[in-house]
């Protein structure tokens, strides 16, 4: 017994031992720093300002330099050149295990000038990795300027000869990228430029834009001509518009085949995208492809991001994410700034960084802040690369900055400062900067969560060491099958970050190397595709990127649990393809350039859009005109202005042709118009003639007066009145004389002055006519009082408002939609009501008498910025439920239940105007006011007062802004959710409300219709949205090219955005109707300040039509497989929209259907 314990002991000690010794070697997190003892490299760029060389003499003093990573002797290991500002750059030879030795000076790579950018490229095709190096440093007659060609003599030695190609350019460049944009065979250049022409406090004004190439900072395109020299052919290559760049990659965003250039500038001048027309030149096109960009735009990075197979592009600025730092350094932009910018010719630009999603059709979609990657601070260098090898391309962003020269604080109120007191003495301004700290900061990673969103991870990851981070570079250093990250510090030393994935993780990967033919044996250009489990993989080859630097040029793939890829395709230069079946994996591959490959097959097999636009055949050519009042002149902290809601949609038939005829409502000022459908298929449009001073918001037709022809009611609404300024909104009713002519009812309506929003009718008290709910929207220069909406009682074409009848209804919030809706199947018709700062809100019609039943429905504690709601029996359960529009994720507002979004509203400084000031919980949980400090004393001058600097701003907390006993009894509104939503009836009058998928969510969602699409016997939704009202330090949310919801029939949806399934509605969506057309259903966007859109179904096929009678309020649909479905039909649902009562089921695979009526 005593034997046999001492060994359970020994055993018992030896495991213990085992699990700890195991438990060491095992890393705790994804990266670790490696320190310069480890590696070798002790790289510092330091940069030390002195009286001849500082942030006057030269204004980029403090932009830092790149780094560049390749194999330089072709040992199969990554070697590194730091560049360097003030000192010679370093070459550092890796000896493996991540040990690395300084050769700079045995290999004669030694620097005397200001490095920026650092390119790696085998310039010669010799097989020898040279470099190129960038050059900017003050323009002065001791300056060296000229960037610099090292070129690899194939001994671990070098030459510069960048005179001798005629690549020593001295026009102070920031990087250059090697690619074939001629498809040629070699390699040519584009330079990208940043000069300091200009003087310290004129930095960022808006200026005329330069478009002829007369600018020191047009970028450059350098041909190669194949005898070992360059030429400048910039101007006849269309290579002419101005910019002070400080990121270009070269990619194929259209996937056209041709390289083309994107350029992330600096300041006011807009990024360049340059399409290439495949010619020879290029054209900007970066309006048609952006809807925005980033304003001071940093580096940037392409990358698939979504495995779609298309190149995305984030672009990072300078917005920071905590408050302190936001209020202290972001000086905000008015509405008028923004639009003399606009005015002169500069695109959208807001100062975050930017997400551009590529839709496939020569559009993006900007999902920076529903992604969450838009504030990093100071930003320079970002990169995508799979770091956990899960299949998903992370992103990393560098960050800080060397003197806090962008402190507000600094910039307006510092004595001596060259941007406050710019006449003072240089030897004052050159102390005042010296008596600026640094602003040393974390850098960023982000894991992608593959659903477009991304979570911070640095203290999970490692990357947790604040810095003066500029360039930065990716590549596998050690050859274990993770990405390893180089960083370029200026003052501090160098990072070298190993990848411990390999350690942490069974995740597999594959890495590719393209050799490609004589003239290009990188294969740059080439795309790379694999396939495996219905899942695509894509990259391109493109060293260049990020900031000022070069990445290793092999692709890597991360695969997280797949060991089995289908399919490896290489597309070269030269369009061939190269296919390999079951390539193997944990590994790396190296594949050679043949010309005895494929080209790509036609399999026939492209499915064709839903949807195709056919606006054109239907000769509508209309484009709704804005009148363009300045909302925020009145209120200069409102969230968004309330006069660009229209135009709204009405669909019916005014001349009794018995063909549907459409309405549509104009800005103040202008005419509305009606569409008139003629008996050939198409349409002529009438000018309505009746009160063009009116805004018109919702509107219904309907035979009010019931003498056989639809009227028109049109409700009055917008934002048209100067603060104190009263201004009539009376709503208007049109009578029909039958032949379409329409004369404006006097006495049939009630005094009705709210600035109103939607119009819905129902007979809800069953005495056979429709009564209407009219919804008011907010009150002009007193947001965000209540306004009064109005429950129309109809008595004989003559209507009195009764909503004093109905307990809260009057005031009940600011309301943007609102449906009559049976949701209990009782055969009388509720109402649901949404809206912004509202809650999902249910009268219940308890047989003539509307009574709120919200509490204790699951709806009641759910607040959010509602815009619209329809109904559809989505989980076939014989009840109706919802699809709620809300705000969306891509906005730089964020509310939960916990933490709500918050609106207070109180006349602070007594002046008569009425304060809305919102606030939210910032990462240190903590309420601040969202406003910046010069928007909130605008607003309540007597702040100026109290708060004295940016400083102070910045550390003031709500509660310390404005005293308790002050915000006790301001007004108080709340949203704890921006998403928009499906509401499922769970029948007894509960409700359970889920969110949409996050795909939804780039947008807020207003026009909304119910339809079986694709005839699969489930009710499906589309919508659209966006809106260009947001104040300018939001920005416009314009992200949404419309979405297709297919349900499944149980209540879940899959989306398809618009720009696949042919919708494409990217523009400022409102309305969106159904009408019918020759038995076929089209769908009517209209769109704020621009072109309507109509597409028609071109899927749906024997479909047959049911017109329900105006008594029938619903109906089911059986189908052949035994289920069914309920219905309803509706005056008005969605946003501002009436849409035809007209039903089209596919017979196919309906057995029957059935209306039900009010009885």
């Amino acid at each position: 017994m005593t034997v046999r314990r001492s060994l359970l002991h020994f055993y018992g000690l030896l495991f213990i031992v085992f699990l700890t010794f195991s438990c060491e070697k095992r890393p705790k997190k994804l990266f670790k720093l490696l320190s310069p003892e480890r590696t070798g490299i002790d790289f510092n760029n330091r940069v030390i300002e002195n009286d001849s060389m500082n942030m006057l003499t030269f204004t980029n003093f403090y932009t830092g330099a790149g780094v560049g990573v390749g194999d330089i002797n072709n040992d199969g290991l990554q070697d590194i050149f730091f560049g360097s500002n003030m000192e010679s750059g370093r070459l550092y030879l890796n000896k493996g295990d991540l040990k690395f030795e300084d050769i700079t000076n045995s290999a004669g790579v030694e620097t005397d000038r200001w490095i920026t950018g650092v390119s790696m490229v085998d310039i010669n095709q010799d097989g020898n990795l040279d470099i190129y190096l960038s050059v900017s440093g003050p323009k002065r007659d001791f300056q060296n300027n000229e960037n610099m060609l090292f070129i690899n003599n194939g001994d671990l030695t070098f030459t510069e000869q960048g005179a001798e190609y005629n690549l020593n350019d001295s026009s102070q460049t920031t990087h250059g990228s090697f690619f074939d944009f001629d498809k040629d065979g070699d390699l040519d250049l584009f330079s990208i430029i940043n000069p300091t022409d200009y003087p310290l406090n004129f930095m960022g004004r808006v200026t005329p834009k330069k478009i002829n190439g007369e600018a020191s900072s047009t970028d450059k395109l350098f041909r190669n001509n194949g005898d070992g020299t360059f030429s400048d052919v910039s101007r006849e290559a269309g290579i002419l518009i101005e910019g002070y760049s400080l990121g270009v990659n070269t990619s194929d965003f259209n996937h056209d085949g041709w390289v083309d250039v994107f350029v992330s500038n600096d300041f006011s001048t807009n990024d360049l995208l340059y399409i290439n027309n495949g010619d020879g030149t290029f054209t900007n096109q970066a309006k048609s492809f952006f809807k925005h960009t980033s304003f001071a735009s940093m580096g940037n990075d392409a990358g698939d991001i979504n495995n779609d197979g298309l190149q995305d592009l984030v672009v990072v600025d300078m917005y920071p994410e905590d408050n302190y730092r936001e209020k202290t350094l972001i000086p905000g932009m008015s509405y008028n700034t923004f639009q003399n910018m606009i005015n002169q010719g500069y695109e959208p630009q807001y100062g975050r960084n930017v997400l551009q999603v590529n839709n496939g059709n020569g559009t993006f979609s900007e999902i920076g802040q529903l992604a969450g990657i838009d504030k990093t601070d100071w930003s320079w260098s970002t990169l995508f690369a799979d770091f956990d090898n899960n299949g998903f391309k992370d992103l990393f962003v560098a960050n800080g900055f060397t003197r806090d020269v962008g402190n507000l604080d600094f910039m307006k109120f510092k004595k001596l400062s060259p941007f406050a007191d710019p006449d003072a003495d240089p030897a004052d301004h050159y102390k005042a900067i010296l008596d600026q700290p640094g602003v040393p900061l974390n850098n960023y990673i982000f894991k992608n969560n593959g659903d477009l969103t991304f979570s911070k991870v640095m203290e999970e990851w490692g990357l947790d060491t604040k810095s003066f981070s500029n360039g930065a570079a990716t590549a596998d250093l050690d050859n274990d099958g993770d990405i390893d990250l180089v960083v370029n510090n200026t003052n501090s030393a160098a990072f070298i970050y190993e990848n411990q994935s390999n350690k942490l993780s069974g995740n597999h990967y594959l890495s590719i190397k393209l050799i490609g033919d004589d003239d290009n044996e990188g294969a740059y250009g080439s795309k790379v595709t694999l396939t495996y489990d219905d899942q695509i993989q894509y990259q391109e080859v493109n060293p260049y990127r990020g900031y000022q630097s070069s990445v290793d040029s092999k692709l890597h793939f991360g695969l997280g649990a797949v060991d089995k890829i289908d399919k490896l395709e290489i597309i070269w230069p030269d369009g061939n393809i190269t296919s390999i079946s079951n390539p193997v994996i944990d590994t790396l591959l190296v594949l050679k350039y043949s010309n005895n490959t494929l080209q790509r097959e036609d399999t026939g097999s492209e499915e064709f859009p839903m949807f195709s636009h056919i606006a054109k055949d239907l000769k509508i050519d209309y484009r709704h005109e804005e009148d363009y009042f300045i909302d925020f002149s009145m209120q200069p902290l409102l969230p968004h202005m309330h006069s660009k809601m229209g135009p709204s949609l009405a669909v019916g038939d005014i001349n009794g042709d018995s063909l549907e005829d459409f309405f549509v409502g104009s800005a103040n000022g202008r005419n509305a118009h009606f569409f008139i459908a003629e008996a050939n298929g198409t349409f002529r449009q009438s000018t309505f003639p009746h009160d063009k001073n009116d805004e018109d918001t919702g509107a219904l037709l309907h035979d009010f007066d019931q003498d056989g022809d639809n009227d028109l009611y049109v409700v009055s609404g917008g934002n048209r009145s100067e603060r104190g300024e009263q201004l009539s909104y009376q709503d208007r009713l049109y009578l029909n004389d039958g032949k379409g002519n329409f004369t404006r009812a006097v006495n049939h309506l009630p005094e009705i002055n709210s600035s109103g929003s939607c119009v819905v009718g129902a007979d809800y008290d069953k005495d056979g006519d429709l009564d209407l709910f009219v919804g008011g929207r907010f009150v002009p220069g007193l947001y965000p009082t209540m306004p009064e909406s109005y429950l129309l009682n109809n008595k004989g074409g003559k209507f009195t408002n009764v909503s004093s009848s109905v307990d809260g209804l009057a005031n009940i919030g600011m309301v943007s939609s609102a449906i009559w809706t049976d949701y209990n199947n009782d055969t009388w018709v509720d109402l649901i009501l949404v809206g912004e700062w509202m809650q999902i809100t249910l009268f219940e019609n308890q047989k003539g008498r509307l009574v709120n039943r919200t509490p204790g429905s699951g709806l009641e504690k759910v607040y959010g910025w509602w815009n619209s709601i329809v109904s559809g029996d989505f989980d076939k359960d014989g009840d109706m439920d919802y699809i709620v529009g809300n705000l969306g994720l891509n906005t730089n507002y964020e509310a939960s239940e916990v933490k709500p979004l918050r609106l207070y509203a109180k006349d602070f400084d007594k002046n008569g105007v009425l304060d809305p000031i919102m606030s939210q919980y910032y990462p240190d949980g903590r309420n601040y006011p969202l406003p910046l400090r010069d928007a909130i004393t605008e607003q309540i001058p007597i702040l100026k007062q109290i708060i004295n600097t940016y400083d102070d701003y910045g550390k003031r907390p709500l509660e310390s802004v404005f005293d308790k006993d002050i915000l006790q009894d301001a007004q108080l509104l709340k949203a704890n959710t921006l998403k928009s939503s499906y509401i499922e009836n769970l029948g007894g009058g509960k409700f359970k409300i889920h969110d949409l998928p996050i795909v939804v969510q780039m947008a807020p969602i207003y026009g909304m219709v119910v339809d079986d699409f694709n005839s699969d016997g489930n009710p499906d939704v589309l919508a659209v949205g966006n809106s260009y009202a947001p104040h300018v330090q939001v920005g416009r949310c314009d992200a949404s090219t419309g979405a297709l919801l297919l349900g499944d029939g149980k209540g879940s949806f899959k989306v398809v955005r618009g720009n696949q399934n042919g919708l494409n509605a990217d523009k400022d969506a409102k309305a969106l109707v159904t009408i019918s057309l020759s038995g076929r259903q089209a769908y009517i966007v209209s769109n704020n300040a621009d072109y309507l859109q109509i597409v028609q179904n071109v899927k749906g096929q024997n479909l047959k039509v049911f017109t329900p009678s105006p008594s029938d309020i619903a109906g089911i649909v059986k189908l052949k497989d035994g289920t069914s479905y309920r219905i309803e039909f509706h005056f008005g649902s969605g946003f501002l929209s009436q849409g035809s009562r007209k039903f089209l089921v596919n017979s196919e695979i309906a057995e029957d259907f059935e209306l039900l009526k009010m009885e």
